[in-house]
């Protein structure tokens, strides 16, 4: 790895499905930080159909800003000539054309079938579809699914090493009956990526080689309690860029000019919050909620998840969370009445104008209710795909024969020590203290948690920077892209209104919050401080019921945040009191105007 190669200018792109996004990084001193950004229209579309029209555009702007020479007609000059001319690496994130699009086929739903699923979504992938032998679909109803479909690439995975083949060998002929074309370049073959039983590898070359560009890999579950997704995954990053790149407009250009693999946007998120967790050994959430989609990670026990909720977006795919949210769950949020028919018009208006934002209190109220709910979905799917791996015999004692037993989840919210919230509706609120309240809203962190946002979305570019310079892409990251809120406080457990939850000793102060409440204490940004947090005896704030906990917390531009308002969250059911105690909650963080 060249993560000691001394820089002094690092170009990165992100060509969004909408916006290409360019970030010059400059050494000052001993250290890395982010000189300028620039932006410009993605241009993979007609009628320029050739993404680096939108680079160009975007470099020239950072141009501009930064008072450097960067291009020499249409090419990146590299390395860096002098203080003022040229860049000495240059690489590039991307999701543009709908990004990287995959199919996953495996024998049991629960088990090979999701953890295939975990290695393409961990690679920055939308998994269209997931076939299993066990999904109720009858053969020719999965060969009209995968004919109509036509990914950017299947992942193909079954059976235990050693295992009976037969499954995996049926999905593999399933497959080749279906014939299915890609999405791009009808002249290539489809990509396959076998990642099952060692011992059927044979059959699915005879079923499979002729017809499709086949890759075979180690088996993601060699063994029902192992799961071994790194392999299936890098492939998957080294076909995006071979097969699916190489095809879109323009980026063949874009791959002669770039250092490092150009990876999928989401992908390259992923790899930065991994490793941010790694760097400080913490568990972490990371979240960004865009136009049509929001996409969840998370790494906890050093295992990473994960998950992208198609669905569930803030412009394009707004009026799927009033469907899957349901205008009741919407409407607990607002602290004031709204006739439902008038709340669908605006939910629609948004979908049909999707760069339209709130011109009231009232519609910004109405746009953070619907994100809380987009937030709050999002992350009940994550929570269903990161769990402890399924088919895996334990120990039982009696009593469990009679428990159905569920797939545990990794996620424990009372060991989250960071959550990173990303996207317009969260980077660009209003007041920063919006932001807070919706991540703890969404996610309810137990105990002690450091909330952020990222300020200008350059997570990809950090995230891919990481494989050619680690130390420059985590000091940015940590100095210029985080945005710190403050830090979250919050007992679990239930009690009556107004009994005392929690108390808590700063250095200068003592502040004691009662059930139902929630407190904001000012606590600069950069300033650290020990507190001792005194829980009342039904509550848990890390150390067991009642048991108290000394720590240190980080403040923010939001400060010290003591949430005893319960966990799960509960808002009162009769409708008036429910309004008084939004506007209770409101009032004390300061989140809207008076």
């Amino acid at each position: 790895m060249s993560q000691d190669k001394d820089y002094n200018a690092i170009l990165a792109t992100d060509c969004g499905s909408t916006t290409t996004k360019a970030i010059l990084i400059e050494k000052r001193g001993n250290e890395y930080r982010l000189r300028v950004r620039g932006e410009a229209p993605t241009t993979v579309e007609a009628p320029f159909e050739d993404v680096t029209r939108g680079v160009l555009n975007a470099v020239r702007e950072v141009e501009e800003l930064s008072n450097r020479e960067i291009l020499e007609g249409e090419k990146i000059v590299k390395p860096a000539l002098n203080e003022r001319k040229g860049v000495d690496t240059y690489v590039s994130t991307s999701s543009a054309g709908g990004g990287l699009q995959m199919l996953v086929v495996g024998v049991v739903k629960s088990m090979t079938a999701e953890s295939a699923a975990r290695a393409a979504l961990g690679a920055g992938a939308i998994v269209m579809e997931t076939i299993a032998v066990d999904d109720g679909r009858l053969p020719h109803e999965k060969i009209q699914l995968i004919r109509h479909l036509r990914p950017d690439m299947i992942l193909l995975s079954g059976g235990v090493d050693g295992g009976t083949i037969t499954h995996v060998v049926q999905m593999a002929q399933i497959i080749a009956a279906a014939d299915p074309k890609p999405r791009f370049g009808l002249t290539y073959k489809l990509p396959i990526i076998y990642a099952g039983n060692k011992d059927a590898r044979e059959e699915v070359k005879k079923i499979l080689g002729d017809k499709f560009d086949l890759h075979i890999v180690e088996n993601i579950r060699p063994r029902l309690e192992e799961e071994n997704l790194i392999p299936a995954r890098n492939k998957i990053h080294e076909l995006f860029m071979e097969h699916v790149m190489s095809q879109a407009p323009g980026y063949r250009k874009l791959m002669d000019w770039v250092d490092a693999p150009i990876m999928p946007t989401p992908g390259a998120v992923g790899l930065l919050v991994h490793h941010v967790a790694k760097q400080r050994g913490i568990d972490v959430i990371g979240v960004d909620i865009g136009g049509a989609t929001t996409d969840i990670f998370s790494v906890f026990k050093g295992t990473f998840n994960r998950t992208v909720s198609a669905n569930l977006g803030m412009s394009y795919s707004i009026s799927n969370v009033l469907v899957e949210a349901g205008l009741a769950n919407i409407k607990r949020w607002l602290p004031f009445d709204i006739d439902d028919a008038d709340l669908r018009n605006r939910i629609k208006n948004k979908m049909i104008r999707p760069t339209t934002i709130p011109q009231t209190i009232d519609e910004l109220k109405i746009e953070q209710a619907i994100a809380r709910e987009a937030l709050r979905l999002a992350f009940l799917h994550h929570k269903t795909m990161a769990v402890e791996l399924k088919g895996v015999q334990r120990q039982r004692t009696i009593s469990d024969v009679f428990i159905q037993e569920a797939a545990k989840s990794l996620i424990d919210m009372m060991s989250l020590a960071l959550i990173i919230g990303s996207g317009g509706v969260l980077s660009h609120a209003p007041r920063r203290v919006q932001a807070a309240m919706m991540l703890l809203d969404a996610f309810q962190p137990e105990g002690v948690t450091q909330l952020t946002v990222d300020s200008i979305f350059m997570m990809p570019h950090l995230g891919v920077l990481t494989t050619v310079h680690e130390r420059a892409a985590l000091e940015v990251f940590d100095k210029d892209c985080l945005i710190r809120l403050g830090t979250a406080i919050a007992p679990v457990g239930d009690g009556k209104e107004g009994e005392e939850a929690v108390k808590v000793e700063l250095p200068d102060q003592t502040v004691t919050v009662k059930f139902g409440d929630i407190k904001r204490i000012p606590l600069e940004e950069g300033q650290k401080v020990k507190v001792r947090i005194i829980p009342g005896r039904k509550f848990d704030v890390g150390n067991g019921r009642g048991r108290e906990l000394v720590t240190e917390v980080e403040g923010g531009v939001v400060g010290l945040l003591i949430d005893a308002r319960g966990r799960p969250l509960k808002l009162p059911e009769d409708d008036a009191k429910r309004k008084e105690t939004l506007v209770k909650w409101f009032e004390s963080v300061d989140m809207y105007p008076k």
